[in-house]
């Protein structure tokens, strides 16, 4: 192509540098949600998150993402390792106190927008999962999501050769037939997580996308190139008097990139104030503070100190999440 679109550049560098197509959220261990849909329902009660991003700030068309979750426990049944109508002198220690001990229901949704450079992603999408004890600490959970994304490439945020420089009199027929459409799509998303925990340890897969651009409606003939994305998740607890320190990791991978690691140590003192460093390889190093109140309002904001030649043009990277949890005992 003799007319050459410098955003799709600035967006293909985006993407080398993340490995991803799908938003990136420093905060991930605050709203793991977002990450799993098998992770609905380890709260008691309902879990609602909204925040915002802003990656590479000072960088025009830099990564923008907005996005609010929820997610709650539906149901639950109960069911016993012994039969309580069969009269026994001993039965286990506590059963009758274990009224968490059962398969829960759990539903979510999340609204997400994610904008860069000349394209927008726009996303609804619903989850459920089931939660089973495989022991009286140990559980496990798998959750489906399904939703539906927007994908819209606005041509006057396309900064092409002719217009940087007026002499140009370039005439691209591919460039001219791409736009010549209504460049919008909508595109059907199918993912499915898995998670197990205890009080101290959790550990998560997911897959995303699974479906790729299969399904989708729409006008237009803008190819978005959806694939699939795969990531891990796991951490522990640690309880030292009035802290809780817990380092994790979170693995991102979606082809032909290579992988995305995350790795964050957070310091929680008494639930109230939370903070720690944060470090995402080869991309930034991160500072996270928070606050929550009661243990129902929470507050968080992180800081991306970029290690990468984005430190030149970019100031860092934003993040702030508001959370509410209700209804839980």
């Amino acid at each position: 192509m003799k007319l050459i679109v410098l955003f799709i550049v600035t967006c293909a560098i985006v993407m080398d540098s993340v490995g991803q197509q799908n938003p990136q959220y420093s905060q991930y261990m605050h709203n793991t949600y977002l990450l799993n849909p098998a992770i609905s329902g380890t709260s008691n009660g309902i879990d609602a998150v909204i925040g915002g991003r802003s990656q590479w700030s000072g960088l025009e068309g830099a990564p923008q993402t907005a996005f609010i979750s929820l997610h709650t426990p539906i149901a639950k049944k109960l069911k016993l390792r012994y039969n309580p109508a069969i009269r026994i002198s001993n039965p286990p220690k506590g059963i009758e106190k274990r009224k968490d001990f059962g398969i829960k229901h759990a539903i979510g949704g999340q609204l997400l927008v994610d904008q860069y450079g000349a394209f927008t992603r726009q996303n609804a999408s619903f989850s459920y999962a089931m939660h089973l004890p495989l022991s009286q600490k140990l559980k496990f959970s798998v959750g489906l999501r399904a939703g539906m994304s927007n994908n819209v490439f606005d041509q006057s945020k396309a900064q092409v050769l002719n217009i940087i420089d007026n002499s140009l009199n370039y005439n691209d027929p591919t460039y001219n037939s791409y736009i010549s459409n209504n460049l919008n799509k909508f595109i059907f998303d199918f993912g499915a997580g898995l998670y197990v925990y205890t009080e101290n340890l959790f550990l998560g897969l997911n897959a995303d996308n699974l479906t790729r651009d299969l399904l989708k409606f729409g006008v237009g003939n803008v190819n978005f190139n959806t694939q699939m994305h795969y990531n891990a998740i796991f951490g522990y607890n640690f309880r030292a008097r009035d802290f809780t320190i817990t380092p994790s990791v979170l693995i991102k991978k979606m082809q032909p990139t290579p992988f995305s690691i995350d790795a964050s140590v957070m310091m929680n003192y008494k639930g109230k104030f939370w903070f720690g460093p944060s470090y995402r390889h080869g991309d930034a190093v991160i500072g996270i503070i928070g606050i929550s109140i009661k243990n129902k309002f929470r507050i968080g904001y992180s800081y991306d100190y970029s290690i990468s030649r984005f430190n030149a043009v970019s100031s860092g990277g934003h993040e702030i999440m508001l959370g509410l949890k209700f209804g839980s005992k």
